[in-house]
């Protein structure tokens, strides 16, 4: 999740009127019954004011202060699964169902002044989260209640406040009260740093300007899509969209260079201190409780457990990949040297941070044939999610509905009904915000916004969530294409969007991602197989003209590309794992000269001077700081799955489907990752998909 608050299309093209009246192709259900969100058990409001929204959040925190102020209270004695438990599970589920709409606006609501209030609220309710996790006396109640489990069979009752007490210990609630205290504050501090480093990035809005000549290669489709000055010009924002094709497509280096810069120069002043105070604080807190490191500190409770294993692991990965980069670095300078000659560029003799894409593109050009231009009109928006939708509905035995009606925070944000193919029962709803916009969420991501869990009257609660995205805006006559890595993209992050749905929690506290950090990306990452399938891709592709399908020599050339440019894409991830490794294992770090170092050292590629790219690096303030070696260490487990039941069995195989949603997807985190995977594969899981997807099948695997 990217979630989790870390991890990753624009608007359905049509208005709303033709797409619910849009013929759907057989094998893809979406349809406009009225099942409008007044009917419905989304309760969620887009509409609250500044105002309002604080005075949401100083109800919600009231209510459920006085649960834990009456669970504290109680006599240690008399505490039991009914006043103590069960009390804080309704009051976590209160707090979990009442908070999104309070925090969530600040990524996507198009009012800067209800961003502002959002943000301030999330503030305030990140310092509550503090308060509560470390109310001593309502830890020490649930250590009684503890004893009293002892005998008590393996439950995910049991499993919830055994999670409980760990996350109480892990807070220092059996330590003195000064060590308490020191916790406290430093922790309120951290969650207000890392909310502002964030602000900080959405609320950016540069741009560049540049004219035609210096926008050369790109495509008419891109300039189209550009904002134009009063000279003429084009105005070219660090927005995905804008940003990657250039860097990819743009035959002019020093247009690439000036990109290349400012976006990795996004905050850099303010945010490079913030990042470096919280690694301090971080690091401060980690020493209070009597852990190694902050990495070891967050660890502890992820499948990984310590540094030594994570370290292992991307030594070990990091060494099979280093000839393989080494090939690929020597392959891209000699084409960046016969370029040069070609057009007349000087030659420095070395390969740069902003000639690295746009080489790598050539790379897939020159080695696999992949034509982007003309692979790019295939897949156009609403054809990809109509494809998107039914192999996820067949898949998972669903069937999408559109919900007519819906309060929404954007007129291009979409709601849609998740119904179970079988019985027809109602299992959530799902948000698609696909589109940039000012102000919002810079990156692709899901957003649980309601738990789907047992609420206290016995019956599940319907699961919510928010895929945001930021897709090209169809605009001037051109539909909204996307580039095939946007495909998986979109694959990916409602992979994120069914986990949450689908889950079958008795407890909000295990309900969809809330899995194990180094888990959470296996479902998702799974599923981004189904993009590189020659059936699937039929499924979601046709010519945004006529509705041709790809050519079958386009398919065959992009499913082989997979493997292209192996080394140095999976080296950018073991340095971006390396860098957080160590700024999560350090008192202090100087972040530019720590990601400059693992840059050089391990791609073989310079930071460009004066950036620092760590301090757009959101994964570091929003939940993966330690753990962003997840990426990685999740793909051998997802790449399990898919080779040995899906790609054995039948990739649309509904039965080896349902059983996948059932193992993974409902369990949420009521069962540890590798139980889940043991039952899913039928044995320890391994690593050899792995490496063969990575090119690296001759390596040694385990």
């Amino acid at each position: 999740m990217c979630a989790l608050m870390v991890a990753v299309c624009r608007t359905l093209c049509r208005s709303s009127k033709h797409h619910l009246r849009m013929k759907i192709p057989q094998g893809s259900v979406i349809s406009a019954r009225d099942c409008s969100q007044e009917n419905s058990r989304n309760p969620l409001r887009w509409d609250l004011s500044p105002d309002e929204i604080r005075i949401v959040t100083d109800t919600l925190i009231a209510r459920v202060k006085k649960v834990y102020d009456d669970v504290g209270s109680l006599d240690v004695e008399s505490v039991s699964a009914e006043n103590t438990l069960e009390a804080l599970a309704n009051a976590k589920l209160d707090y979990a169902s009442s908070r999104h709409v309070l925090d969530f606006p600040q990524y996507v609501c198009p009012n800067k002044e209800v961003r502002s209030a959002s943000t301030e609220a999330d503030k305030k309710l990140s310092e509550f989260d503090v308060e509560i996790s470390m109310r001593e006396d309502v830890f020490k109640r649930m250590t009684a209640l503890q004893k009293k489990f002892q005998d008590n069979p393996s439950t995910e009752e049991k499993r919830f406040l055994d999670r409980l007490v760990t996350l109480g210990q892990r807070k220092g609630l059996h330590l003195s009260k000064e060590i308490q205290q020191e916790v406290k504050k430093t922790s309120k501090l951290i969650s207000d740093l890392s909310i502002e480093f964030n602000r900080n990035l959405n609320e950016d809005n540069t741009f560049l300007v540049f004219s035609e000549h210096e926008l050369g290669g790109l495509a008419e489709s891109y300039l189209n899509g550009l904002e134009r000055t009063a000279e003429g010009k084009y105005k070219v924002t660090l927005e995905y969209p804008h940003y990657h094709p250039l860097m990819k497509r743009c035959h002019n280096p020093e247009t690439r260079r000036k990109m290349e810069t400012a976006f990795h120069s996004r905050c850099k002043q303010v945010n490079t201190g913030i990042l470096e105070q919280l690694i301090q604080l971080r690091a401060k807190v980690a020493d209070l409780l009597g852990y190694s490191s902050h990495a070891n500190y967050v660890l502890e409770i992820n499948m990984a457990k310590h540094t030594g294993n994570v370290s292992g692991f991307i030594d070990a990965f990091h060494d099979r990949l280093k000839p393989i980069g080494i090939k690929e670095r020597k392959y891209i300078l000699a084409l960046k040297k016969r370029e040069c000659l070609m057009k007349g560029f000087q030659f420095d003799g070395q390969t740069n941070a902003w000639d690295l894409p746009y080489y790598m593109n050539q790379v897939e050009q020159c080695k696999f044939a992949v034509n982007k231009d003309k692979l790019i009109e295939y897949f156009p928006l609403e054809v990809v999610t109509e494809g998107l939708f039914g192999i996820y509905q067949e898949l998972l035995g669903l069937t999408f509905e559109v919900v007519k009606g819906a309060h929404v925070w954007h007129e291009d944000v979409k709601l849609y009904s998740a119904h179970d193919s079988e019985t027809g029962e109602e299992i959530g709803q799902f948000y698609l915000d696909l589109h940039p916009r000012e102000g919002k969420y810079g990156h692709a991501a899901c957003f649980g916004l309601l738990p789907g869990c047992r609420g206290p009257d016995g019956k599940r609660r319907l699961p919510v969530a928010a895929m945001v995205a930021n897709f090209t805006k169809p605009r001037k006559g051109w539909p909204s294409l996307l580039q095939h890595h946007e495909v998986e993209t979109y694959f990916h992050e409602f992979g994120h969007v069914m986990h949450e749905l689908c889950s079958k929690a008795t407890f909000s506290e295990f309900s969809g991602t809330q899995v194990e950090t180094d888990f959470v990306e296996v479902p998702s990452q799974m599923l981004e197989n189904w993009v590189w399938e020659k059936e699937p891709l039929r499924r979601m592709s046709s010519h945004y003209k006529d509705g041709t399908p790809v050519p079958d020599d386009l398919l065959d050339k992009l499913i082989a590309s997979r493997v292209a440019n192996t080394g140095l894409m999976n080296l950018r991830q073991v340095v971006l794992s390396k860098v957080d490794q160590s700024l999560h294992s350090s008192p202090s770090a100087d972040t530019a000269q720590v990601f400059a170092q693992h840059c050089l050292d391990i791609l073989g590629i310079p930071a460009t001077p004066g950036t620092n790219m760590t301090a757009s690096f959101s994964h570091l303030a929003g939940g993966y700081d330690g753990q962003y070696y997840s990426y990685l260490w999740s793909e051998v487990y997802s790449m399990d799955i898919f080779f040995s039941r899906f790609k054995k069995e039948g990739i649309m195989n509904p039965k080896v489907g349902k059983e996948y949603r059932r193992v993974i997807l409902e369990a949420g985190g009521a069962v540890d990752g590798m139980d889940m995977l043991k039952s899913f594969l039928g044995r320890e899981p391994c690593q050899d998909a792995f490496f063969q997807c990575k090119g690296l099948a001759d390596a040694k695997t385990s």
